[in-house]
């Protein structure tokens, strides 16, 4: 039987004029006299290169291709392919699980046509193999990738060590010697520094970042410790390190984000670099006591990220326009409002960096600094030494700035600063935490705002949340139900909701984008602002105006197929 298959293998090759019949036998040759697959035999003969070699037979059987360059040799989260498909296993027979579906599972091969592979597979499985084809080399290479964080997660058990002592490892605080605290300190530190908790800490934070992350969360509970990703702004379970390990990782990341490893009772803050594959990332560290010890969650930032525009983020035609009309004003207030997590700052970003230039003198205020922004003067909130949104912002005015960014405006003293600035001819660009753009006039009016300071400087509101796009590889279109619809009414009748695939992971979405609401402060709203309207009130005349709402904006988006109906319902204000 597997003499057949790989004349049949064989045969095909000869048919594509990629080999001749004569490079055939001397392999079949080889082959009989020390084993081994016919397709890696003509490989090492030079008959034929590896990659052509797949792609023809890729071609020939209708058996999709993947290269590791792609980003498709990448295995599903949560799916424990690693115990389905035993790393030993895997390497022996370069073979790589990629996705599990019910009674089927993914695997991407050399060579698909090795029958005593895919039984074998089968039977270890309980699964229907789809095989897809990948060079020798591509599977070697992501196998090494896959398994090695589980790997190095082992070893990193192994080498610490378990049972009582390992797990008694505690700073208390209240021995009342003093020495036994140093001698538990000490012992902390050597713990953290171990080469086995060193790699796992590096472990986690490259694939975090591989699996385009924004927040890493490491959290104990009574009897183990959770690892989460953020990604795509949902989270996701990791397979987790054990629970005697808690301790070594938080003070090795507390080590290199330069915190108090003694110090678990009071929230800590800090920050560290790490440089993976030309890319210079900035870590965000945030400690947090919990009764069960501390938790730490780190915000991924890249340096090298690409600023998106307008467009890019998610924003309509006529909403670009209104934005670059504002943005064109010598002076006034904009503000951006949502929650945490909204993508309010990256928008801000991206409108300095619409505008910026080297006649203008641009500062911002930020806490923290997110994004290195060349040509622009930008400046931490430091607290601790007094310097504060307020203090920065008279600061500023001594500058002689052309436009002002404000992170965020906490408090009545802030906004008054900001408000003073837009009227002496600066153009101030901040953030506010609202549900969307008429209540954050009516924050502005609660903590204290003057309607007469506030009428003359505000031009725009931006309201915004972060959707997820559906993948556009694997995203089906469907006809909704009224049931689903539950009242919406759409332009068209297919829309579409996620699947799941190999590029997004099994999620079914990649990549988030905007959904906004913009209102533009005219005539009409001044007076309602004069006024002290009520929110109703804003809300009814800012529609009647043709202001779209975050729900509006939203539906736009699935009509235009980039997100679904339920994605939507979940992250924008109902009503129209």
């Amino acid at each position: 039987m597997p003499q057949e298959k790989y004349l049949k293998l064989g045969e095909l090759l000869i048919r594509e004029n990629v080999i001749t019949p004569e490079q055939l036998n001397k392999a079949i040759a080889i082959q009989r006299q020390d084993g081994g697959r016919i397709g890696e035999i003509l490989v090492k003969l030079g008959a034929v290169k590896e990659e052509e070699f797949i792609v023809i037979l890729s071609k020939q059987l209708s058996i999709p291709y993947y290269s590791f360059g792609s980003g498709r040799l990448k295995p599903a989260l949560d799916q424990e392919l690693e115990k389905l498909i035993p790393k030993d296993f895997a390497g022996k027979n370069v073979v790589l699980p990629l996705a599990r579906n019910l009674k089927s599972i993914t695997c991407a091969m050399f060579d698909p046509l090795d029958l005593i592979l895919l039984d074998n597979l089968r039977k270890i499985t309980s699964c229907e193999i789809n095989p897809v084809l990948a060079t020798r080399s591509d599977i070697i290479r992501a196998i090494n990738d896959f398994y090695g964080r589980f790997t190095l997660l082992e070893e990193a058990i192994s080498s610490s060590g378990g049972g009582a002592d390992s797990g008694a490892m505690e700073i208390t605080g209240d021995s009342g010697t003093g020495r036994e605290d140093e001698l538990t300190l000490d012992k902390l530190i050597a713990r953290a520094e171990e080469a086995p908790v060193v790699k796992l800490v590096d472990l986690i934070i490259r694939q975090a970042i591989a699996e385009r992350a924004s927040d890493i969360h490491i959290e104990p509970f009574k009897d183990k410790t959770s690892l989460r990703y953020r990604i795509d702004g949902k989270l996701y379970e990791i397979p987790p390190p054990a629970k005697h390990l808690h301790l070594p990782i938080i003070s090795r990341i507390k080590i290199l984000a330069k915190l108090d490893i003694a110090e678990k009772r009071l929230p800590q803050d800090g920050a560290f670099t790490v440089k993976t594959e030309g890319r210079i990332i900035d870590l965000r560290i945030s400690s947090l006591p919990t009764i069960y010890g501390e938790k730490i969650v780190m915000r991924i930032l890249d340096r090298g990220k690409t600023l998106m525009d307008f467009h890019q983020l998610g924003f309509d035609q006529h909403q670009v326009e209104i934005f670059h009309s504002a943005l064109k004003t010598a002076w006034g207030l904009i503000f951006l409002t949502g929650p945490t997590g909204s993508g309010k700052t990256t928008t801000l970003y991206a409108a300095l960096n619409e505008i910026k230039n080297p006649t203008k003198n641009i500062v911002t205020i930020e806490d923290p600094v997110e994004y290195r922004l060349d040509g622009i003067n930008q400046v931490q909130v430091k607290p601790e030494i007094g310097l504060t949104f307020a203090t920065a912002l008279r600061s500023f005015l001594r500058q002689d700035p052309d436009v002002m960014l404000v992170g965020e405006v906490r408090d009545l003293e802030t906004a008054e600063i900001c408000m003073r600035s837009a009227l002496t001819g600066h153009l101030v660009l901040s953030t506010l935490h609202t549900n969307d753009a008429p209540s954050a006039i009516n924050r502005l009016l609660d903590i204290g705002v003057e309607p007469y300071l506030l009428t003359p400087t505000l031009i725009l509101v931006v309201a915004q949340r972060l959707a997820r796009k559906l993948c556009p590889n694997c995203k089906e279109a469907y006809e909704p139900t009224p049931e689903q619809l539950g009242g919406i009414k759409l332009k068209t009748d297919l829309i579409y909701k996620p699947k799941g695939c190999l590029e997004c992971n099994q999620i079914g979405y990649r990549g988030r984008i905007c959904i906004s609401e913009f209102l533009l402060v005219n005539e009409e709203i001044k007076e309602l602002i004069s006024q002290k309207a009520s929110y109703l009130r804003l809300r009814d005349v800012a529609k009647k105006l043709g202001m779209q709402t975050l729900f509006e904006s939203g539906i736009k988006k699935v009509e235009e197929g980039t997100t679904s109906l339920e994605e939507v319902l979940s992250v924008a204000i109902g009503g129209d």
